[in-house]
């Protein structure tokens, strides 16, 4: 059984009779589901993920006056029910499971008691940050106050920020897969050139990302969860070809033309949003042409590659 099943399994089993019997007065304002960090919350544990940091639970989330009326008493009565508060925490000591006030649970991933209060921290927050914050299920929220703030980091980025982020990628893959892996190769640097080809990979998952309107996941998962897209999710074979087939003379070649075959399926797909108008096989002056379409003058003038 995945994490995320097992563990609604327990909240509708135990844990919804725990607010039934001892917090009454609550039970129908709390927010409560599995979200956050660990492969569980993404849906891709196996039973190799429970060798380490694993622990069966549920989150419950509360507005700050909630919280501060039973979150104490509530958090000792999850404790007494479903484990030590030892067995909350992570390898580095956060919180996972258990008890949380609503604006600290997104405080850790955006910064903010919610999600990104400005085009800036759009910009600058990382992708994986936001997909931790928003990934998982949700089962209850009465007040919808939680649930709220996930559906704004879900589908509140600017799209002006979007473009940026799309630009960037797109200068990335042509620098590092277009230009610089054969280049390395020529110059007799293979592990140059595979450092390449990692970063060509690393924004090709950002790009196919961003143009399904997703955030992406920590690198363990970028690959494994390009099978739930939309769009280009067909890609994936071939990045993990990139990063996992034969160096030899012929393989360099088949590689090369790889990397042409995933720009050119991002290059159609830009065009296909009207990101882009240009018939270019390069993708950097996609690039320029992206950013030439925002709108906010800030972001606009940002170096091409930030973001």
């Amino acid at each position: 059984m995945r994490g995320l099943d097992e563990a609604r399994a327990l909240f509708e089993t135990q844990g919804r009779a725990l607010l039934r019997e001892e917090f009454p007065d609550w039970e129908n304002r709390v927010a409560a589901g599995l979200v956050g960090r660990g492969s569980e919350c993404f849906g891709f544990d196996d039973t190799l993920s429970r060798d380490h940091d694993f622990e069966p639970g549920f989150c419950l989330w509360l507005t700050d006056a909630d919280f501060d009326a039973i979150g104490v008493k509530l958090s000792r009565a999850y404790q007494r029910r479903f484990g030590s508060s030892a067995a909350q925490k992570s390898a580095m000591a956060e919180q996972r499971l258990g008890i949380h006030r609503i604006g600290d649970f997104y405080q850790r991933y955006t910064g903010s008691p919610g999600a990104p209060q400005s085009w800036q921290q759009w910009l600058s927050l990382p992708s994986y940050a936001l997909a931790e914050a928003s990934n998982g299920e949700v089962w209850q929220d009465g007040p919808g106050v939680f649930t709220a703030e996930r559906e704004a980091i879900l589908h509140g980025m600017p799209e002006d920020v979007r473009k940026k982020k799309l630009a960037a990628r797109a200068v990335e893959m042509a620098q590092s897969g277009q230009y610089n892996y054969a280049r390395c190769l020529r110059h007799g640097e293979e592990g140059a050139a595979m450092l390449a080809l990692a970063d060509f990979v690393r924004a090709a998952c950002g790009m196919i990302y961003l143009l399904n309107r997703r955030h992406m996941p920590y690198y363990k998962w970028m690959l494994r969860g390009m099978d739930a897209l939309p769009l280009l999710s067909d890609m994936r074979p071939a990045l993990d070809y990139l990063l996992t087939g034969d160096n030899d003379e012929g393989g360099r070649e088949t590689k090369e033309g790889v990397v042409e075959d995933i720009c050119t399926a991002v290059i159609r797909e830009l065009r296909r949003q009207e990101l882009s108008a240009g018939d270019w096989d390069y993708l950097e002056p996609h690039a320029f042409e992206i950013v030439g379409r925002i709108e906010n003058q800030q972001i606009r003038a940002l170096h091409i590659m930030e973001g």
